[in-house]
Formats: structure tokens, sequence, C-alpha cells
């Protein structure tokens, strides 16, 4: 069993705290290590075999972080060109080193999961579903609230018995509340996390199929005949994510249930919601002195003596890159804002 850890994006939804240069999941937002740190060990549950494919920009942080891994382990994106683009280089490299008939776990590095045993039996049984089924096997969980900020798995019938494993019937995209009210009440509905998994064989039988221009991009970098020709393929390609490239484009993938907690940290609302809080509900890290404040996420990482005074739902984040001050419920603008000092999305 391989694990392919992503390690990219731009993370401007996080800034002060995250930029392009240094990603949310090289951040400590859940603990003392880093989101990429905890993939990292959630990936040895699942085997040995582990690599890491990350962007050029912030590739020296990563390998700092994951200092028992060898060069070998590591795979650079000359430059972001999307998780389509991710995915083929990452297939090109395994082409060039594993068998085609074992099975390839992609997981994102910036998720948070406590129960990683609950994960890895969920990863296992994928596992064993891409072996029997020889299709693509996506990764999903029971929704917990209305979210809208996620994307939803319609599952169809039970393929495999008693075990929670579904055929894939539609995707959603980030619905309204009121329609993620009605996903939850039908039981219906799985939260899509970007985690599948499939062998090399099978990966590479759904992108010739279904998605061509994947299938000539992966041959491109199959024909290269060095570094710098490797590099210029890569430039070249668009920029996509592979749930509109290939995933959502075919149409007999399997859904295993799994039977763990995860979040997506993708704003500070979700950081706030991760941290440990005070009687008030506040979660605070460094020289801060607070009056009245409530529901808040407050962190100074500077020497600044800082004072926070009668606010509530607020995430106020001062750093070396910057000061933001906001109400939780505007949260999701903070990447937007972020692009007006120079953050590249």
């Amino acid at each position: 069993m391989i694990t392919i850890i992503i390690a990219g994006g731009s993370g401007t939804r996080l800034w002060p705290l995250s930029t392009p240069d240094y990603p949310k999941h090289l951040l400590s937002l859940t603990g003392e290590r880093s989101l990429l740190q905890d993939t990292y060990e959630r990936a040895k549950a699942i085997g040995s075999t582990v690599y890491v494919i990350s962007e050029s920009s912030h590739a020296k942080h990563v390998k700092e972080q994951l200092p028992e891994l060898t060069d070998k382990a590591f795979i650079i994106e000359p430059g972001r060109r999307g998780t389509a683009s991710c995915i083929v280089s990452a297939l090109h490299y395994m082409s060039q080193n594993h068998d085609k008939d074992e099975p390839i776990v992609f997981m994102h590095a910036d998720s948070h999961i406590r129960d990683t045993r609950g994960f890895t039996d969920s990863v296992k049984v994928a596992c064993a579903m891409t072996k029997k089924y020889h299709k693509i096997v996506l990764l999903g969980v029971e929704p917990s609230y209305p979210a809208t900020g996620f994307g939803y798995i319609e599952c169809g019938e039970n393929t495999n018995g008693g075990k929670a494993v579904y055929e894939v019937k539609s995707f959603k995209e980030k619905p309204d509340y009121a329609t993620a009210e009605k996903y939850i009440a039908s039981g219906r509905y799985l939260w899509n996390m970007g985690f599948f998994v499939a062998t090399l064989h099978t990966f590479e039988h759904a992108i010739k199929t279904y998605a061509p221009q994947l299938w000539e991009n992966h041959q491109k970098l199959l024909g290269a005949n060095n570094e710098k020709e490797y590099k210029k393929y890569y430039l070249d390609f668009k920029s996509e994510p592979i749930d509109i490239a290939l995933i959502e484009k075919v149409p007999d993938l399997l859904v295993t249930l799994g039977s763990f907690d995860w979040m997506d940290v993708g704003s500070f609302p979700d950081v706030h919601q991760v941290n440990t809080q005070d009687e008030n509900g506040n979660s605070i890290q460094g020289k801060i002195a607070v009056e009245n404040v409530s529901n808040s996420i407050i962190r100074n990482d500077t020497k600044l003596p800082v004072a926070v005074i009668g606010l509530d739902n607020v995430a106020v984040v001062i750093n070396e890159n910057g000061v933001l001050v906001t109400n939780k419920s505007h949260a999701q603008k903070v990447g937007e804002v972020s692009k007006r000092f120079g953050a590249k999305s």
C-alpha cells in the first residue's frame, strides 16, 4: 500500500498565519505538530511507503518538517498547476518506481483527524474494494452539521453487503444552508474529503477513458528526456482540480463511509473550533489581555502586547505578515482581502 500526501495550496483564507510560500499545512493550528506532521503520522499508520508531493515554492519547508523521509520520498512540482496536474505528476513517479497493482492512497495534508485507528480501518476497506472491483474508491464521512463550505457525495446502492461501501450516485457542490439540511435529513449524503484510493492501473485506465487531456499530460511526462523538458511540459499544463478534470467524469466510482472524525481546517472559525477554549469560549495564544470578550480566537505571534476589549465572535491575529481583525461570520472573505496585500491565490 502506497500513501501520497498532497501538500500544496496557497493558504490565503488563513492569512496572516498562512501565506503562499508557507501554507496552512505547515502551521501548528491544532497542537504542537503541524497539520502536515499529523497527516504524516496517520500515513505511517497505514503503511511504511509514504510519499509527499509539494510545490517548489515551499518544498524546503515541507522537507524540514519531515526529516525522517529521504529525498526520494518527495515529489516536487515545478509550479502550482492544480490537483489534476499534481496527481498526474505523482502517478508518473509511481509508474517508474512501483507495481501497477499496488493500491495508492491520496490524502490531503491539511485535514484534522483525531481518530487514527478509525481512519486507518476505513482506508484499508477502500484498498480492499479497489482491488476487488478495480474502481476508484473515495472516502466520505457522515455530516455532523449542515455545512455550506463542503462538497457532498450522494450515495447509491450498497455494493458490499455489510461493509459501508456504496456506488457514487452524484456529486453536489457547496450547497446553501436549507439544501444542506435536506441532505443530512435524507441520510444519503457524505462530506467529500477529496481522499481517494486506486491502483496505478485503475487510475491510468480512468484517465485514459474519461480525461484524455490528463492522459496526454501523463504521456508527456513519461516521455520527458530530462528535468528541463519535464518542467517545460508541466508548466504548460492547465491548472484545474482533479475533481472536475477526472473524478466527477468517472461513472462507476465507489465511496466508503469513513468511521472517523474529519475537518477541513480552512477558516478561522474552523481553527477556533478545533482548539481548546476557556470558560468564555475563547481560544487565546500569545501575549494578550482580554476583557469582556467571548466566542473568539485571538493569536499574537509577536512580542508586542495586545489588548482586546468588549468583542464577541471575532478572530484577531497578529504576526510578522500582518494584522487581521474580523467577525468570524465574515471569515470566508479573508482570502480575497489578503490579495490586496499581494498574496496570490
